[in-house]
């Protein structure tokens, strides 16, 4: 998969671009910061502008290893276009895809290594992560909310870097799913998304600059899911 521009650059939200597909319905960009969903993370909201048009980005597809731009209406797009990620989603996003890393940390580090089988990140500023947990305390879960928002407070920073397939295998805790893994780049490299001082693991989606970007963390709720499974909801206050 081609790497995103959104991967490194999560806080750039405006790029002019130049058509280089159409399709019914569709646009290749020679570049966008959009982010077309993956990883539980919803794809991004958005416009392309051009002289004389605008239209709303109502999805993504693949085709020939390139992101198309899937837009609203019967539109002809041609030359030199901006595009524009909705701020206020991609901030949410970020928030709280974030969070959950630092929510699956501290599960990790507490919860003997356990893994991660399912997330789904929501528009209302809500999420939850599964874990493999048949016999984990719901009580002692719960409690990590205060360290989770003690994080956020530390303003942590998020950066992030890329490594080989081998050597994201090599290196324990780095691979935190039971079932998936984000797909290597062009180049072969795996995503690693690393808070400062707390976690390192494999990432495709979009990310805060530091812990303190983020408003505070509740946990909603924890549900009893199969025989293994257990689901964390969180949400973000003021939401």
């Amino acid at each position: 998969m081609t790497r995103l521009f959104c991967q490194d650059n999560s806080e750039i939200l405006t790029l002019d671009a130049t058509v280089v597909g159409t399709r019914p319905g569709a646009v290749l960009l020679s570049r966008h910061p959009l982010y077309p969903g993956g990883g539980g993370q919803l794809p991004d909201k958005g416009v392309i502008r051009w002289q004389g048009g605008e239209t709303s980005v109502s999805g993504f597809s693949e085709g020939g290893g390139a992101v198309w731009i899937e837009v609203a209406g019967d539109v002809e797009i041609a030359g030199d276009v901006q595009v524009a990620v909705d701020p206020v989603f991609r901030q949410i996003m970020r928030e709280l895809h974030t969070d959950l890393h630092i929510l699956n940390a501290l599960v990790f580090r507490d919860f003997d290594s356990a893994l991660v089988t399912g997330v789904q990140m929501n528009e209302d500023g809500t999420a939850r992560i599964d874990f493999d947990l048949p016999d984990a305390d719901n009580d002692r879960l719960r409690s990590l909310e205060a360290e989770l928002n003690d994080v956020v407070a530390q303003d942590l920073a998020v950066a992030t870097s890329y490594v080989s397939m081998s050597a994201a295998h090599a290196e324990k805790g780095l691979l935190r799913s039971r079932s998936v893994a984000p797909p290597p780049s062009s180049e072969g490299l795996i995503r690693i998304v690393e808070i400062a001082g707390l976690d390192r693991q494999a990432c495709g989606g979009t990310h805060l600059c530091s812990t303190g970007a983020s408003r505070p963390i509740r946990i909603l709720k924890i549900e009893n899911k199969g025989r293994s499974n257990r689901r964390v909801r969180i949400g973000l206050q003021g939401l």
